[in-house]
């Protein structure tokens, strides 16, 4: 291995990711990870060549060996499509519908797949000065770059790079004697704290095992290609027709060490709680039940508390019409019905009249409720069947 950069790093990240293999029509299929072709036409975007352009230049870029590492597989996800709309596209019979009433070219309707929330890091090794050639095209695209299709845009730049003393960023290129090794030598970076690529338990370790999809070549040792590798059809021939031809990949994996977050998770600020405690708010509570001259605002028992119709001022700062005197039944009755409906700082006003039957059906279950556990803690230490009975006679 000499001194001479013969590695590219491309980060393929965004929300949504596709790359077709050799599915066509209405069903368009993804691949698990980034294509060789579809890596060859973002290269051919970022350096401004029109499809007939970038074919001649196929079997330069067919010559660099390509390795994927997945940081983050994604999620697959189904999307729907209406296309040819006003210019018609062929079936797969190899037609162009027409509507038999108005003559119009019709509209297809294709389902597309793609992956969501994933992350790759490819690695393409080869010529050193095509190498730089590819950097130099991708720091600064003459085109629009995507990830597999135009809807995907990636969200992150996809040239890696690095600081250089002066503080400047350039191309993260180096000379690796394997894609093995260009591909361990990127730490993963977790997005926040305790991240994990696979969605599983909080990982703490300071290195972590990913997967690898790499381009497998003979050699002059090796001519042989290991039983398990597979056979991807995406080594771009033609990009006008789209022409492809197949190529030997391996599945392995790396160690890598993992780096700090990308960003920091802030928990957000505890919302302050209302002091009860405070003089202003005892002496409302006191003003509240003499206004209510001590009844409990729905059933006129004695009241033994007030319940919140609005926590907006809640601690001190209420007015007068913001509590409600109430007797401990109706109070743990609303306070039920208000957590069982999640709500927030607005709350439930007793003397509203749509509230009347759902207090009193709870006021009525609390009762029951009570009724029950004060019989059975009447009932511990009698044996289990004598208690059955008793409860069955008290039912």
């Amino acid at each position: 291995m000499g001194d001479t950069p013969n590695t590219v790093f491309l980060r393929l990240e965004g929300p949504l990711q596709a790359w077709g293999d050799n599915s066509k029509f209405v069903i368009r299929r993804t691949m698990e990870a980034p294509t060789k072709s579809g890596v060859m036409g973002l290269i051919s975007c970022a350096r401004g060549l029109t499809r007939q352009a970038a074919s001649k230049r196929l079997p330069e870029l067919n010559a660099l060996a390509m390795g994927v590492r997945i940081d983050r597989a994604g999620t697959r996800w189904w999307d729907y499509h209406t296309v040819g709309a006003g210019y018609g596209v062929l079936t797969a019979a190899g037609k162009i519908k027409k509507t038999a009433s108005t003559g119009k070219y019709e509209t297809l309707i294709t389902r597309r797949e793609y992956l969501c929330d994933a992350n790759f890091l490819v690695a393409l090794q080869g010529y050193p000065g095509l190498i730089e050639e590819i950097a130099e095209a991708l720091q600064k695209p003459e085109w629009p770059v995507f990830l597999g299709r135009k809807c995907c845009s990636p969200s992150v730049p996809i040239l890696v790079t690095r600081m250089r003393s002066d503080g400047n960023s350039e191309a993260d290129t180096g000379p690796f004697d394997s894609l093995e090794e260009a591909l361990a030598s990127q730490a993963w970076r977790p997005r926040y704290d305790g991240d994990t690529p696979h969605n599983e338990a909080r990982n703490r370790s300071k290195t972590i095992q990913l997967d690898c999809l790499i381009e497998w070549r003979p050699t002059p040792e090796i001519d042989i290609a290991p039983a398990d590798a597979e056979v991807w059809y995406d080594a771009p021939v033609s990009l006008d027709p789209p022409v492809h031809e197949p190529r030997l990949v391996k599945r392995t994996s790396v160690q890598v060490s993992v780096g700090k977050p990308l960003q920091l998770r802030t928990p957000p600020p505890t919302p302050p709680r209302a002091d009860y405690s405070n003089k202003e708010f005892r002496k409302r509570r006191k003003d509240r039940l003499k206004s209510d001259q001590g009844l409990c605002v729905f059933c006129k028992s004695p009241a033994t508390t007030v319940q919140h119709v609005t926590y907006r001022r809640a601690g001190g700062h209420e007015d007068s019409e913001d509590l409600r005197s109430l007797c401990r039944l109706c109070h743990d009755a609303i306070t039920m019905i208000e957590y069982g409906l999640g709500m927030g700082l607005d709350r439930i006003n007793p003397e509203d009249p749509l509230w009347r039957d759902d207090i009193i059906a709870k006021r009525d279950e609390i009762r029951r409720w009570r009724s029950e556990e004060g019989r059975r803690r009447a009932l511990r230490g009698v044996p289990v069947r004598v208690r059955r009975e008793l409860l069955e006679e008290g039912d």
